[in-house]
């Protein structure tokens, strides 16, 4: 059977010590527990997420169908469709009460390798709330990925810088910033520590949303 026509796949888990989210409004705020997962065949792509707090109530759910429809040695040009769901909470006396909501987001993202270990991408979000109060809007991201940096003979590190725009209903707007610097042994490298980043440069969310920073640990198979 010819490689092109094997169905790959991987998948990882991480435990955080603040869910962050790429929109402000998202954000957990708590330790989490996120599993991925990647089924690749050919320029299809499946991609789940789920993501949990400790507590083992769900966080948010991601369904991404990717498709590839550029793919030479040094550029890549995706689009994507994602049905999910985020989960909040509020308390109407006298009991807690778990809301979720849907979302229906559109992707379009491009990718240059400068080199194996030296990327740079740009991604561009439809976001669609389905209920009435859910939030609607874009999600422009600039991404740079420097993989595998010796440091001493032993570890390796990755780091990834996010700069991204948000323009969605209810005031949140705004020009974000988020690094994330992970390490790993050579002789384990499925394990990693990683610590993440996020910082508000512009925006008309109040309170403005300052420094937050997330510690983890991940596996990946």
């Amino acid at each position: 059977m010819s490689s092109k026509r094997k169905l790959r796949a991987n998948a990882s888990i991480s435990l955080n010590s603040n869910g962050i989210a790429p929109i402000p409004a998202f954000t957990l705020g708590k330790p989490a527990l996120i599993g991925s997962m990647s089924l690749v065949k050919n320029r299809f792509s499946y991609d789940p997420t789920l993501a949990y707090g400790l507590d083992l109530r769900p966080w948010f759910i991601d369904n991404w169908l990717h498709y590839k429809l550029i793919v030479r040695p040094s550029f890549e040009l995706r689009t994507g469709f994602n049905i999910s769901s985020y989960f909040s909470q509020y308390t109407p006396m006298p009991r807690l009460v778990w809301y979720g909501q849907r979302y229906f987001t559109f992707e379009l993202a491009g990718l240059y390798k400068f080199s194996p270990v030296n990327t740079v991408s740009l991604l561009c979000w439809s976001d669609n709330g389905q209920e009435p109060e859910s939030l609607k809007g874009l999600y422009l991201g600039l991404f740079w990925d420097r993989s595998e940096i010796n440091i001493g003979k032993e570890l390796l590190l990755n780091l990834d810088v996010q700069l991204y725009y948000i323009n969605y209903t209810g005031n949140n707007d705004g020009l974000f910033i988020s690094p994330k610097i992970s390490t790993s042994y050579r002789k384990f490298p499925a394990y990693s520590l990683f610590f993440q980043a996020n910082q508000g440069i512009q925006s008309n969310i109040k309170p403005f949303p300052g420094f937050i920073c997330n510690l983890g640990i991940s596996y990946t198979l």
